[in-house]
């Protein structure tokens, strides 16, 4: 009787510690807190970051700052009101912070005192940067290019405004980008100086933007060490629709009079995209990415070292084959650390800027925005993972342990069951070895039997990693009982230029089958996997698969086209960036139309069977809302069971809350609905 009542008694207590723990839902993932830009104090003790949250009922977001200690101690609010506040930088002296709040630069104390706003300029200033000595900045402003004063761009817009003719005149491509039309205005890079309160317009009556249209980074200018020297990423092709050549450009601030265009000199020699400048700590080099192939955005981006001195520029990494991200220099400039894909994981590496020996310095995980403390002692950066929002991190640079500084999201993911991601490897077309990601759904048995959702990326040149993806969440498809296999097939960065590459002019075919093995694959080694109930999902190029594969096979049950290419001919006249589908298809169609009649998956509508989920945006300029609807015409003139949702208030990607909550009960309901 004794031991029952103790079998009894620990039976009760486990009840409700496994009730604690549940499946993720879609709220859980507009109740995460999301963290964006962060800063590092001089002194290396404390920490700025940016928290954006989001409320499901109003439908919308709000950033605020915090500070916490750099041992992950007294975390407390620097800027937190209904207005919004982003984008912190101690000041080099680090007794104040600036950040962005309603389009303009403030600065305050770090305790948050002394509160003032720097800048009003009419357009607004964002995206800015400190000179080493803390007098000036650097910010970004949309203007009309002929404008030379604020006062002319506020009547330009006046005049615009009061207008009861809407129309818009075009001469030249690239006339909307993404999920906006262009207009007439240009970002300009401005000086601004904080003694005397004076902008200046660096680039002056350019039809050229800094940072550029596309293809640029979020470090695309910066001021040299000494602070008389700014480096600027810039594209001044002629027709940016056709070009990925963004070039570096330096400015001497000697050069500087208010309302005259300062004189700038290029350094780049890359007719494919450089950008990113950043200058040694000891003045003597400047580093930056470039892409060595024009007209392709996903070439291998290497580390070009300009010397200031002579001129010269050597490539630093052209012997390793990844794709650099982020670039930061050791405070001795000896060194440069950099992020890169590396498999399913975004890894951080160091390069010797001397021999260019490079050591992986952490593999495992999804890491980005890298920052080094002033003693060169440690790295900061932020790290996420499949069953982990981002948090801040650090290491030590001689090799010491990762720790985790902020834990914001803790009490939120106490309650629910993750289970981690796994990978495995298959054989793809011509005995390529390719990696997939698996998720099994939480409170997992291995003796029961799950259906199968196999997700296919964009891109094409992209890749699933170790990450926690607010969009396409691999543990929220896992949450309803499934088991998620997300493959990296052809054309998927992280595996060397040459898997990445051979997807171009190809996108039908090795791509094609490496997915298919892979689901093959898994059906046949996860005996947990129900064959006889599996469906796929995809966006972007994934889209395109699925109206491929649509084609092709009707080996799932049901399917997901998200913003996918349906018709390669049309989605060419209407698409914004010019330059991806003349690297992706060889030529404009009216010069070769092989690979637009080889690969349109509307040439095999005939062949549609599969019950088929499209979504797609209205505002997505990307791959325009046509598509879907050439898409949902053919497969009701197929008599192919068949739905189309439609976001006129969304772009390429589903990005507020209540319409992500519809997104994601659409897909699990279609899938539902086709279950054996």
């Amino acid at each position: 009787m004794r031991h029952l009542l103790t079998l009894f008694l620990l039976i009760i207590i486990a009840i409700p510690l496994a009730a604690q723990k549940r499946a993720l839902t879609v709220e859980d993932l507009w109740k995460m807190k999301r963290i964006g830009g962060f800063d590092i104090s001089p002194d290396g003790k404390t920490i700025a970051f940016a928290v954006t949250t989001y409320n499901m009922d109003t439908n919308k977001g709000n950033s605020d700052i915090y500070l916490i200690d750099s041992d992950g101690k007294n975390l407390r609010p620097f800027k937190n009101t209904e207005v919004g506040e982003s984008s912190p930088k101690f000041s080099p002296d680090g007794k104040k912070i600036a950040y962005s709040k309603k389009g303009q630069i403030w600065i305050a104390n770090t305790d948050g005192s002394d509160d003032k706003q720097i800048t009003n300029l009419y357009t607004g200033a964002s995206g800015f940067v400190w000179s080493k000595d803390g007098k000036k900045m650097l910010f970004v402003s949309e203007v009309y290019p002929d404008c030379i004063d604020q006062e002319s761009n506020e009547k330009r817009d006046k005049e615009k405004e009061a207008s009861l003719v809407k129309a818009s005149i075009f001469t030249e491509l690239m006339y909307r980008n993404f999920d906006h039309w262009r207009g007439d205005k240009r970002s300009h890079l401005f000086l601004y100086n904080l003694e005397t309160n004076e902008e200046f317009d660096l680039t002056l009556g350019s039809t050229s933007e800094v940072p550029p249209v596309d293809l640029g980074t979020a470090w695309d200018y910066t001021f040299s060490p000494d602070g008389d020297e700014v480096a600027f990423t810039m594209n001044t092709d002629k027709v940016v629709a056709t070009s990925t050549n963004n070039d570096i450009f330096i400015i001497n601030f000697k050069d500087v009079t208010k309302g005259e265009t300062p004189a700038k000199k290029l350094i780049s020699i890359s007719k494919g995209n450089d950008c990113q400048p950043v200058y040694s700590p000891n003045g003597r080099y400047i580093a930056y990415t470039s892409m060595a192939r024009a007209g392709f955005e996903a070439d291998r981006k290497t580390i070009m070292l300009y010397n200031r001195q002579t001129g010269e520029t050597r490539n630093l990494t052209d012997k390793i084959d990844l794709t650099v991200g982020q670039i930061v220099w050791s405070p001795d400039s000896k060194y440069i650390f950099f992020e890169a894909p590396n498999e399913i994981y975004n890894s951080i590496y160091r390069v010797d800027a001397a021999t260019g020996e490079n050591i992986l310095f952490l593999k495992e995980h999804g890491n980005q925005d890298l920052a080094l403390s002033s003693d060169g002692e440690t790295l900061f950066f932020k790290q996420q993972r499949s069953s982990l929002p981002f948090e801040i991190f650090k290491m030590k640079t001689n090799g010491g342990g990762v720790t985790q500084v902020t834990y914001i999201n803790k009490e939120l993911l106490s309650h629910i069951e993750f289970n981690e991601i796994e990978s495995f490897w298959s054989e793809g077309a011509e005995g390529a070895k390719v990696q997939s990601i698996l998720v099994k759904p939480p409170f997992f048995d291995a003796n029961k039997k799950y259906p199968l959702i196999f997700l296919i990326h964009g891109g094409p040149q992209g890749h699933w990693l170790d990450d926690f993806h607010y969009r396409w969440n691999t543990q929220l498809f896992a949450s309803k009982g499934y088991v998620v296999v997300a493959v990296n097939p052809r054309g998927s960065q992280g595996y060397g230029q040459k898997f990445c590459d051979e997807i171009s002019r190809d996108w039908g075919g090795k791509a094609y089958t490496d997915l298919m093995n892979a689901a093959d694959y898994a059906i046949k080694n996860f005996k947990f996997i129900d064959s006889r109930n599996t469906f796929a999902a995809g966006a972007s190029y994934g889209g395109y698969m699925i109206n491929w594969l649509e084609g092709h096979t009707d080996r799932f049950n049901a399917v997901v086209s998200h913003d996918g290419v349906f018709d390669i001919e049309s989605m060419f006249g209407s698409t914004e960036e010019l330059w991806f589908p003349l690297w992706e298809y060889g030529a404009p169609y009216w010069v070769d139309r092989t690979d637009y009649e080889k690969w349109s998956p509307n040439r095999f509508v005939k062949n549609f069977k599969t019950p088929m989920l499209i979504v797609h945006g209205g505002m997505d300029f990307r791959i325009p809302d046509t598509q879907a609807m050439e898409l949902f015409t053919a497969l009701q003139l197929m008599k192919v069971e068949s739905k189309f949702l439609y976001f006129p208030d969304e772009t390429h990607f589903v990005t507020k809350p209540q319409n992500s909550r519809l997104w994601w009960n659409s897909v699990f309901d279609w899938f539902e609905q086709h279950k054996k």
